[in-house]
């Protein structure tokens, strides 16, 4: 059978006959041998087993003092599901309030909006504040004076 580029795709056969005639395919990237061997003898080199548990003296005596609380009053609680679940929940909740507040700053208009209703309000307390520091002198000097 002679070969065609129809037939063949990238020195493999099409999955399916009529998928080479519906789409095209770029041949993938040529990879160099050198770099094939290098990863082959670095994944071997990574695998290892753990044979038992860790140690305490492998741990920090800082690190230890902040886990044996933790640890301490986790084995306190007695629903550790639903203790589980809001931790979960809150995690979740900050990583969306996050993706939220990062969405809200790529708009265009809204952070200056933002920042402007920020600078009102801090100039609104802050003259609140001060007029109430002058009334309150005020009339601190019109009780002195009638004393």
């Amino acid at each position: 059978m002679p070969t065609t580029s129809a037939t063949l795709i990238d020195g493999r056969a099409p999955l399916r006959p009529s998928a080479a005639s519906q789409c095209v395919m770029l041949p993938s990237p040529p990879r160099s041998l050198k770099a094939t061997v290098y990863s082959r003898k670095l994944a071997r080199n990574v695998a290892v087993m753990a044979t038992g548990e860790a140690t305490p003296e492998a741990i920090s005596p800082e690190v230890q003092e902040l886990i044996k609380p933790v640890q301490e009053a986790w084995e306190k609680v007695e629903d550790k599901y639903a203790v589980s679940s809001l931790i979960l929940a809150g995690v979740v909740l900050l990583w969306g309030s996050t993706g939220l507040i990062s969405a809200i700053d790529r708009l265009p208009l809204i952070p200056g909006v933002l920042e402007l209703v920020g600078i009102g309000y801090t100039g609104g307390s802050f003259g609140r504040k001060s007029y109430m520091h002058l009334q309150r002198c005020y009339w601190e000097q019109q009780l002195i004076g009638n004393i």
